[in-house]
């Protein structure tokens, strides 16, 4: 393990490049080292480009996915379906869906899963503001694409729960394709995919007497 540094500003980068996530202090070094051997316009672009997603990204005020405007792609598309919104756990599971080719709807970023252990709650996800949205009209069915993991069984059976009250409307679930356990991110294109065209009642996923 390197302890010495022959430049402060040096250690300063590899310090920031060693909290992201997955990579370790050798990396960062190995990082910070390639950028410094790389015209110096390159590294102001990639400067330039962190700063501008931290101050310009902003947060789709109907589905809360990454956009850069007040309305996503998706939500602003008249050609999707929008009778159909798809609740994923994050950014990257959307992106992960439309890999797929496979579904037409719109989408509802919840920010997270419920999960105690870790101190969050329903108050700390985006499950009022999809509440809001059924209440307002206009949804025929809400897709429950989370992880098929305890945290996202949990926050499942949550909005469920939540969107009981609204008799017309049907709730469904990503058929066991997926694995149980299972995390969207690790889920082949193919598999999600035929999960999404044959999901299947929330309902039907309860385990039977």
């Amino acid at each position: 393990m390197i302890d010495s540094y022959p430049s402060q500003l040096l250690q300063n980068a590899v310090d920031e490049f060693g909290k992201l996530p997955g990579v370790g202090r050798k990396t960062a070094l190995r990082l910070v080292l390639h950028l410094l051997r790389q015209d110096p316009k390159r590294s102001e672009a990639l400067g330039e480009s962190i700063i501008r997603l931290r101050h310009e990204v902003h947060y789709c005020k109907a589905c809360h996915n990454i956009s850069d405007s007040e309305t996503c792609s998706i939500c602003s598309d008249p050609r999707r379906d929008h009778r159909t919104i798809c609740v994923v756990e994050n950014v990257k599971d959307v992106m992960i869906i439309e890999s797929t080719h496979q579904f037409s709807g719109v989408y509802h970023v919840l920010g997270g899963l419920i999960s105690p252990m870790d101190g969050i709650g329903p108050s700390q996800l985006e499950i009022d503001s999809l509440v809001t949205r059924v209440r307002q009209g206009g949804v025929d069915e809400v897709i429950l694409a989370l992880s098929t993991t305890i945290e996202g069984d949990t926050t499942n059976f949550y909005i469920f729960r939540k969107l009981a009250e609204f008799a017309n409307l049907k709730i469904t679930t990503l058929a066991r394709g997926v694995s149980v356990g299972d995390e969207l991110e690790y889920t082949d294109s193919v598999t999600l995919g035929r999960s999404i065209q044959n999901r299947t009642l929330f309902t039907h996923s309860f385990p039977q007497k």
